[in-house]
């Protein structure tokens, strides 16, 4: 699919987004991948990852502060343990590399745990674990960021927006896909918000002086990001701490500094990723099982479940094409 006035096809997308990543520097087959995933992102209607993240992408390649030329180190410890080195580099491109000996782990144990320190994260995690989930696998993710969240009888910002990613194969449908921070906002929808001139509902976040506002500029300029559900989506939080970066060995998100590269925006920190072959010793396969429960969720009166939206949109894109927003259209005039 060609690009038109209102859309742009996939395949044209990346290679636009595979050009810029080269201009800067990155490997090419690294930065195919990063295009590809920006790409899926802007196609699945989470724009807060996709075309917008490339501002931040190529200052933090140009200034040096990640290296878009790395080899991961991969070391299997244990039957089911993959440790990995991300070597100053993205995430993404590791886990690719990471692919082969992951599914081998599963297919050897049912089990496979990818624990990846020194590594940038920058993009959603749902395209992370949604192929994990085609193949018939339960996927998991977490990862940490830089340090955009005050959590409640805090006085600065500690934690990140610290998502969390999950995904399950169903039966006669797409995967069953849930991608949230946890955080009340991801920080990248508070600075659409900004950036569009929109308050934000109260509760999101605190200026500079700790006191509740809906200024998503006050937010971003010395205040911060509350978590969602209050001590709730705190206590995911520091799950996602412990689990992308304590266990990993990567900086958490309070470590991150970015003072010696002001340009720079994504976050050298960890990352975690679970894989489990749910069919093991059950009657049914899991599949079947997560259909006949999801079944009887839309039974109850639930019209939209996680990862419906995101499905539809990509629906809607594959058919005539990933619309043209101003942010996409202020990239391709570059």
């Amino acid at each position: 699919m060609r690009t038109s006035d209102t859309h742009i096809g996939f395949a044209d997308l990346v290679l636009h987004l595979k050009e810029r990543f080269e201009s800067v520097g990155a490997d090419p087959w690294i930065a195919a991948c990063l295009a590809e995933n920006c790409a899926l992102c802007e196609q699945a209607g989470t724009l807060s990852h996709g075309v917008f993240r490339m501002k931040g992408y190529l200052n933090s390649i140009a200034s040096g502060w990640v290296d878009a030329k790395a080899k991961p180190d991969l070391n299997r410890v244990s039957q089911s343990f993959l440790r990995v080195n991300g070597r100053n580099g993205f995430a993404q491109p590791a886990l690719v590399r990471a692919r082969s000996e992951l599914l081998r782990m599963v297919d050897e144990t049912g089990v496979a745990v990818l624990s990846m320190c020194n590594s940038h994260h920058f993009s959603a995690l749902w395209p992370d674990v949604e192929p994990f989930a085609d193949l018939g696998l339960i996927a998991l993710s977490t990862a940490t960021g830089g340090t955009s969240v005050i959590p409640p009888g805090g006085n600065r910002k500690v934690l990140g927006t610290n998502p969390i990613a999950f995904a399950a194969p169903v039966k006669g449908g797409p995967s069953f896909l849930i991608d949230l921070a946890t955080a009340a906002m991801s920080q990248g929808d508070v600075t659409i918000a900004r950036n569009e001139g929109r308050s934000l509902p109260m509760g999101i976040g605190v200026d500079h002086g700790g006191q509740p506002t809906s200024d998503p500029s006050e937010i971003l300029s010395g205040g911060g990001i509350l978590p969602f559900g209050g001590y709730k989506g705190t206590a995911l939080s520091l799950m996602v701490e412990v689990l992308a970066s304590a266990l990993s060995g990567g900086q958490f998100s309070h470590q991150v500094d970015f003072s010696n590269h002001p340009k720079a925006e994504t976050s050298r920190t960890g990352y975690f990723l679970m894989l489990i072959d749910g069919g093991r010793g059950q009657d049914l396969p899991i599949n079947e099982r997560t259909m006949e429960f999801f079944h009887a969720v839309r039974a109850a009166g639930v019209e939209r479940l996680p990862g419906d939206r995101l499905h539809a949109a990509r629906r809607r894109a594959q058919t005539v094409g990933i619309p043209i927003t101003e942010t996409i259209r202020d990239f391709l005039a570059q």
